[in-house]
């Protein structure tokens, strides 16, 4: 390979990676979010579940806006796209129009959902890692499927809201401690 081959492979892969400073507020973020539900008060935990409620339907209405923008930008797999966007925008209106049934419905379906988003996520980070991802791609990776066998285990038990909510709380200072980590550790390199 040539060095001028070389580097425009290591400027593609470094423009494809988000800057270090998104990668440390992520973390941070996540930190805190999972410290909340870890050690505050249940008032405080009450809270923060409601205010995930509302921004997991501000987050699917407007992935669902992306996803129909996207289909006209990339017409692969429109109807893909198109039946993903329409869906994702009637869960996240439903959301935000009706919160508190939302609310007390979101956890068992939520468990279901975020279960098989997490395995997958997993598998994807572990292929990742393989590719040479890292060590902390294949430490999140190891995570997220431990993660997701949880949710998907404990998705018929009547308690599996306060699962999803226990497990999001780990997962949220480990995956923040583990973000935190890889910004510095991209800004150093």
């Amino acid at each position: 390979m040539t060095t001028a081959a070389a580097g425009t492979n290591t400027a593609v892969q470094e423009a494809r990676q988000r800057p270090w400073w998104m990668t440390l507020i992520l973390g941070i973020a996540a930190f805190i979010f999972g410290a909340v539900l870890l050690w505050a008060p249940a008032k405080t935990k009450i809270e923060t579940y409601q205010l995930l409620v509302a921004f997991l339907g501000i987050y699917w209405l407007v992935w669902g806006i992306l996803d129909i923008v996207y289909m006209f930008m990339d017409h692969t797999a429109w109807g893909w796209k198109l039946f993903m966007g329409i869906v994702s925008i009637l869960a996240g209106a439903y959301i935000l129009m009706y919160p508190i049934a939302s609310a007390l419905a979101l956890p068992r379906i939520f468990v279901l959902v975020l279960g098989l988003w997490a395995l997958m996520e997993g598998i994807v980070l572990l292929f990742m890692a393989f590719r040479g991802g890292g060590w902390g791609a294949g430490i999140l990776a190891v995570v997220s499927i431990v993660f997701g066998i949880i949710l998907l285990g404990e998705y018929g038990s009547l308690g599996s809201g306060l699962t999803m909510l226990w497990v999001a709380a780990f997962w949220g200072v480990i995956g923040g401690v583990l973000l935190v980590i890889q910004a510095f550790r991209v800004k150093n390199a």
